[in-house]
């Protein structure tokens, strides 16, 4: 569990790029554990993979996070 101050930075530190909810929540979720598969976020975070899958995929594409072999890391 975050505690309030960490989840406050956390918030302070999003890219102003991020305008879905959804992608937010896989961000915050991405620079608070360090890397996770698909699998381990759509648990998590309760989540389908398909919509994960989008998501990740347009956060790669702004250059927020990076994939290596099956897991995501932020950059």
């Amino acid at each position: 569990m975050i505690d309030t101050e960490t989840a406050s930075a956390a918030a302070r530190a999003l890219p102003t790029e991020l305008q879905s909810p959804r992608a937010k929540l896989v961000y915050l979720y991405l620079t608070t554990n360090g890397d996770a598969t698909v699998s381990e976020m759509g648990e998590s975070l309760g989540m389908k993979k398909l919509s994960l899958y989008s998501i990740l995929k347009t956060l790669r594409n702004e250059g927020l996070v990076d994939c290596d072999g099956d897991c995501y890391v932020p950059n």
